[in-house]
């Protein structure tokens, strides 16, 4: 079975391609391996700090709240009386 690649075309000042080039010749890897390598790990990272780990105690507080019918505080209707221009 063959898989589907695509092609992502980058641009680099000078500058950024001497570090980058730096780079790949200390991790002895082909440009488009290290570029991948970065950009995937970047991506879980970003995934990583998106999350919010709870505990189960933490987990069932959240869950009750969201069931919980909603009840907009004072702040809150005053907030929308300003948008709806009241």
């Amino acid at each position: 079975m063959t898989t589907k690649t695509s092609r992502l075309n980058l641009r680099f000042s000078p500058a950024e391609e001497a570090r980058i080039g730096q780079a790949v010749a200390l991790r002895g890897v082909p440009l488009s391996a290290f570029i991948r390598d970065a950009v995937l790990r970047e991506a879980d990272n970003m995934a990583v700090e998106l999350s919010v780990p709870l505990s189960a105690k933490e987990s069932r507080r959240f869950l009750k709240a969201l069931d919980a019918p909603f009840s907009p505080n004072a702040n809150l209707k005053r907030a929308l009386a300003r948008a709806a221009g009241g």
